[in-house]
């Protein structure tokens, strides 16, 4: 875990990088973030969903037919 010199240290690096002006917005935008993200992942896990999905990501993947360059592969109509 982190310290007390630690934490001192990353607030006074926050605070020459954004400025004091910007502090308020950028700490009420990393709430409103971490407060989206909770309530996503609750929704998740009352769906009692993984939030993956189960089919394949990509085109042609499982599906022999759209590989190019192979002996499955389906003549196109031209």
């Amino acid at each position: 875990m982190f310290g007390i010199s630690e934490i001192a240290i990353f607030l006074v690096i926050v605070i020459l990088i954004f400025g004091a002006r910007k502090l308020p917005e950028l700490a009420r935008s990393m709430g409103k973030s971490a407060r989206i993200l909770k309530s996503e992942a609750r929704a998740m896990k009352a769906d009692g969903s993984s939030g993956i999905p189960a089919g394949p990501t990509r085109p042609g993947v499982g599906n022999p037919r759209v590989i190019r360059g192979t002996a499955t592969e389906k003549p196109e109509a031209r």
